[in-house]
């Protein structure tokens, strides 16, 4: 969610408006840290509780700081009865307060407390406690509840009461600088014919679906400023989820067991990574693995089924497929729907604006990856650099027992399918692969077909960011 995309905070936020501000502005602006390696504690999911002797009331009082005495009143007190647990919502007090003075004496109290001095800059102090405490007050949500009501009154269901059901570790779940669905979804857009869309240029990107049949694009340019779409295509509902910040758009099935999820832009972000949230429970989804992660749906045994997504030109694209529909300007929003205005300070750098607990020099960090996982090797991941795919138009491998084939075009569009025991030996670039055998194979959306109809199957994949990857991933294998 970028500082360019905000909506006016101000009416909203009231008193907290000033520390909001401050604190987008700063992790927006903040230099690219230095590389490390990743430590264990990147493999926690979730903090240890601990009951103290200081409840929420305590750094909640410090978030509007009317009156410094009582601020140093409060954290003579919070000193006194020291806690590492206090941390997470220290940080977040130092962020979010009105009171610059109050904000630079909890960092200095953090200083005191930890023997860390990062000065201002949340970013560095949340990986130095992401990699080195995993505490926090057994009252930590209701925090947290508290102090997000103050923004928007649905964020406090977000938190309230749901401590124990999440499965994230809370201080990581950051508030990305907008309400719920301050950035707002499509939901049934408008979609017209590829000779109406006379905005669009040949070169420009689109991330193309196709599902029984039925062909559609999405345009980057319109997309990024929702970042979300629901839609029904080839009588399939989904959601199509675009998280602008780790590169990623992924179109989810959203029927599960009989019940069709409507999903929505939380405001919220794990790892740099949008979280979603359904209207039924307001339990807030992870993203990239489109399961719920706290909140009353938490071990429901829910995971939505993810399908493929080809990130392309729409001249490629509509030369593919003539009968397209496409997303027409027509969004019953106000945007500057232009090639590459939005975001365009965010992608021109390799800068993150939130922070990981990873910092990882494998790739840049926006360096594009092919995202591959399956259901039947839940803990295998495979991350193949969109580089070396171009390099290599035909690349065979293996996710668990899931064998695959990647076909790239020229225009460097990947197309991921099931080989079998059929060995794709070349492939034209086009249209045509060929096997050890020499038959040829016709692509499609769908499948690799043959002359006889023999067909092999496409699987589903997608394309994000490298950083964003390793941040959900973090034991991923690379291909570079």
């Amino acid at each position: 969610m970028a500082f360019s995309q905000m909506k006016s905070i101000t009416p909203l936020l009231g008193t907290l408006a000033l520390g909001a501000f401050l604190y987008v502005g700063s992790v927006s602006n903040a230099a690219a840290p230095a590389p490390e390696a990743p430590s264990a504690a990147h493999h926690a999911a979730s903090t240890s509780t601990k009951k103290t002797k200081l409840t929420r009331s305590a750094f909640k009082s410090l978030i509007y700081a009317g009156d410094q005495q009582q601020v140093k009143r409060t954290l003579d007190e919070i000193s006194a009865q020291w806690d590492d647990a206090y941390i997470p919502a220290l940080l977040e007090v130092a962020v979010y307060t009105v009171s610059l003075q109050a904000s630079n004496d909890t960092f200095a109290l953090l200083a005191k407390k930890t023997g860390q001095n990062f000065g201002r800059d949340a970013n560095d102090w949340y990986h130095w406690w992401w990699n080195t405490g995993n505490t926090q007050t057994a009252d930590y949500a209701e925090f947290k509840a508290d102090l997000y009501a103050i923004i928007d009154a649905k964020f406090e269901t977000y938190f309230r009461d749901r401590q124990e059901t999440a499965r994230i570790r809370l201080d990581e779940i950051r508030w990305g600088g907008v309400v719920q669905d301050g950035i707002p979804p499509l939901r049934d857009p408008d979609m017209i014919a590829a000779d109406e869309a006379t905005y669009l240029d040949d070169s420009n990107i689109v991330f193309g679906i196709e599902i029984n049949g039925d062909a559609r694009a999405y345009p980057k340019r319109v997309l990024a400023w929702h970042e979300m779409f629901v839609d029904t295509v080839g009588g399939v509902d989904i959601a199509g989820v675009y998280c602008t910040l780790c590169g990623t758009v992924i179109p989810y099935k959203t029927e599960v067991n009989g019940i069709n999820h409507q999903l929505g832009t939380s405001g919220f972000l794990y790892r740099s990574n949008k979280l979603m949230y359904d209207k039924a429970t307001q339990s807030l989804w992870n993203t990239i693995k489109g399961e719920p992660v706290l909140g009353p749906l938490v071990d429901q045994g829910i995971q939505l089924e993810h399908l493929s997504v080809v990130t392309t030109s729409w001249g490629e694209w509509k030369r593919r497929h003539p009968d397209t529909q496409v997303l027409s300007l027509e969004t019953g929003h106000r945007r500057d729907y232009g090639e590459g205005v939005a975001y365009n300070e965010y992608f021109a750098t390799d800068q993150l604006m939130f922070n990981t607990p990873f910092r990882d020099t494998s790739l840049k960090n926006k360096q594009e990856i092919l995202a591959l996982r399956f259901a039947g090797a839940p803990n295998q991941q495979l991350a193949i650099d969109t580089d070396f795919l171009a390099r290599h138009p035909v690349y065979k491998d293996r996710v668990g027992p899931q064998r695959l084939v990647v076909l790239t075009d020229k225009s460097g569009a990947n197309r991921v399918y099931d080989p079998g025991l059929v060995n794709i030996v070349s492939f034209d670039g086009d249209g045509i692969a060929i096997d050890a055998d020499g038959r040829k194979w016709t692509l499609s959306e769908a499948a690799l077909t043959a002359a006889d109809g023999t067909q092999l199957a496409r699987l589903p994949y997608h394309r994000a960011f490298w950083f964003g990857w390793k941040a959900t991933f973090p034991e991923t294998r690379l291909v570079k």
